[in-house]
């Protein structure tokens, strides 16, 4: 039985294909479908290429792509999955789906990338440094899910003047490129780029388009070869599991701590609620000329706690 291809949105794999040294022109493909940029990038310096196997089993590690580009750019890039619904199911079945926090705000991804972003700008200089030796620093978070209020799959941000729309420079640039907000294509004729064309080929490199995008271009059938070999492998094959369910272990994790804090944010509510509504009803009583004694056997509280209560609320 033919074995299936391994997932190239897995950040594992995704770092096995984009960023080896045995195979720029691949990374150099995607970037210049990314960025187009006027001088087209000819060469990649990758960093940070080698994937330990203690990176690959904790939960919380980044496999990320880094690089330098011909056109003395720093990259970074970024692949995010989304959560799966079943992480989602909580104990509170009156709060819709759509509205769970850890959908609303998907890994705090705007905050994460203007973070990495700052530390990838900030590391490049040493002490005694002149700051025009920073670079032209570029994120580029992939994500498996619909984050951003568009639907535009590709969103590219820069520094601009808030009026005028005026652009300050080009030196901070990140970018967003949801994968599901790419529509469905059903011939390569559909391509309308090669950004599309990498889009697709991360979405469902067995796809009938990604085969044949395979004969006409030599990045993508690069590519598709490198995953192909990445997915025979037995040994890259048993840490692709490894990372695989490290990830699964992240959700979980992400998922269960957000309901607890949802838990305990409602009971505190219903607590606060609750002595809302004794409030109002000891003022109510008041004002309609009940005395203290009356009051406490109204509502069942002490006489000290209604003599609390309206000293607190009546000037």
């Amino acid at each position: 039985m033919q074995r299936r291809l391994l997932n190239p949105k897995i950040d594992f794999v995704f770092k096995k294909i984009f960023g080896s040294e045995e195979n720029p022109k691949i990374l150099i493909g995607f970037l210049n479908a990314v960025l187009k940029p006027i001088i087209p990038i000819v060469e990649v310096e990758i960093k940070n290429t080698d994937i330990e196997k203690v990176h690959v089993e904790d939960k919380f590690s980044r496999l990320d792509v880094k690089a330098k580009t011909s056109n003395q750019e720093i990259i970074n890039i970024e692949i995010q999955l989304k959560i799966p619904f079943s992480h989602l199911v909580n104990d509170i079945p009156s709060l819709p789906f759509q509205e769970h926090p850890l959908l609303k705000n998907e890994y705090n991804m705007i905050q994460r990338s203007l973070y990495y972003w700052s530390k990838l700008y900030e590391e490049q200089l040493g002490d005694g440094d002149r700051y025009d030796k920073l670079c032209r620093t570029v994120c580029i978070n992939i994500l498996d899910f619909k984050y951003l209020k568009n639907d535009r799959f590709h969103n590219g941000y820069r520094l601009k003047e808030i009026e005028t729309n005026e652009e300050l420079t080009d030196i901070e640039e990140i970018h967003f490129i949801e994968i599901p907000k790419l529509k469905k294509l059903n011939s390569e004729e559909e391509v309308v780029d090669m950004l599309e064309a990498w889009v697709e080929f991360l979405r469902d490199p067995e796809s009938e388009v990604v085969r044949k995008l395979e004969m006409s271009n030599s990045e993508i059938r690069e590519a598709k070869d490198k995953l192909y070999k990445l997915s025979m492998d037995e040994k890259e094959r048993e840490l692709y599991f490894l990372r695989e369910k490290s990830i699964k272990d992240e959700i979980s994790a992400l998922a269960n701590a957000e309901e607890k804090g949802i838990q305990i944010g409602i009971e505190q509510g219903i607590q606060e609620g609750i002595q809302r509504e004794k409030i109002e009803t000891v003022l109510r009583l008041k004002s309609l000329g009940l005395n203290t004694e009356q009051i406490a056997k109204g509502t069942c509280i002490t006489e000290t706690e209604v003599e609390k209560i309206i000293k607190e609320n009546i000037n």
